[in-house]
């Protein structure tokens, strides 16, 4: 069931579309009264009146909030500023920012029409009319033919207009992703970390790891699982700390940039979904309701599993991704 949440820090510019309230500084009150270093996840429950509750739910630092909506801390904090998306709390004594698990949706609207090329007077205008289909139409197709114009350099902000555009015809609905708790055993993997430029570099790794092993003859575990960790506390616009990792059996002597080494038993939550890799943003809200919802609290860098890859096919319906969060239970 989805909760309410009408609650925001002090002296901070309200979300439109919202009005504060004595919960809000009930909510307040209790907040600031935890420790510092209390558990990211946090639910609390106020007595509003005699017939309502206050609930504000699945609080995440700012790092955690950036890493599930894929918007960088810089960006959070200038949206903040601009008040286009505003935490839910705001520690007056550490000036740390805590977001809502709903607001994740939210950003995700904020970091696609972003990527669309939309300027924030122009997001702040769509956010407002998400219920008037016909004028969203016509917006998305007056900036339609300003890429058009521009289709050299401009093709792939073409592109998400178009999946705006059919995301907007479905009435904006949500596919269910079946997340499940799983575990990994110890496992012995040959692996190369590197800082890359971008997310979409990453094959960059993939090729290193394939070209300097291959005079070794790896044999690959039953079952071989290819997958890689961002080690990164959030989501990075440049310079990604990432790992690929391929289990196998055997011994092997390292290479130049290949460490092969034995990886730590695992237990996390994850979804598998099939497609292209766009709707990993859909798939990471999935995941992050399941942990709220099942008592659950993050427990270390985020890491997708290639079951069908490109490497497999070069049709990305084809593609299988296994999105996982390592969890424990929460104390």
């Amino acid at each position: 069931m989805k909760l309410r949440r009408n609650c925001r820090r002090k002296q901070h510019k309200p979300q439109r579309g919202t009005s504060d309230s004595g919960c809000a500084a009930l909510f307040r009150s209790n907040f600031f009264k935890k420790a510092l270093d209390s558990p990211t996840v946090i639910l609390y429950r106020i007595k509003a009146s005699s017939k309502s509750l206050c609930e504000v739910a699945f609080m995440l630092k700012i790092g955690e909030f950036s890493k599930l909506s894929r918007l960088s801390v810089r960006m959070l904090r200038y949206y903040d500023a601009s008040g286009l998306l505003t935490p839910a709390v705001v520690d007056p004594f550490t000036g740390y920012r805590y977001y809502c698990e709903e607001q994740l949706p939210t950003a995700g609207r904020i970091a696609a029409l972003r990527d669309m090329g939309f300027p924030l007077s122009a997001i702040d205008a769509i956010t407002q009319r998400q219920g008037d289909a016909a004028a969203l139409a016509q917006l998305l197709e007056e900036h339609r033919r300003t890429l058009q114009a521009r289709l050299d350099t401009t093709m792939r902000q073409l592109q998400l207009l178009r999946t705006a555009a059919e995301q907007l015809r479905k009435d904006e609905t949500m596919m269910k992703y079946s997340v499940t708790l799983k575990s990994l055993p110890e496992r012995y993997a040959a692996t190369v970390r590197q800082t890359i430029p971008h997310y979409e570099d990453e094959g960059v790794l993939w090729h290193i790891l394939a070209q300097e092993t291959a005079p070794l003859n790896l044999i690959p575990a039953d079952p071989c699982y290819c997958s890689v960790v961002f080690h990164d506390g959030e989501f990075k616009e440049t310079g990604v700390d990432a790992e690929v990792q391929k289990t196998v059996r055997g011994s092997y002597p390292d290479t130049a940039h290949v460490r092969f080494r034995t990886l730590p038993p695992v237990t996390f939550a994850s979804a598998v979904f099939r497609g292209p890799y766009h709707q990993i943003g859909d798939v990471n809200i999935a995941v992050a309701a399941w942990i709220r919802d099942n008592g659950y609290e993050y427990d270390g860098p985020s890491f997708n599993i290639y079951h069908v890859s490109p490497h497999e096919t070069e049709d990305p319906e084809k593609y299988v991704t296994e999105v996982c969060y390592p969890v424990r239970p929460k104390q």
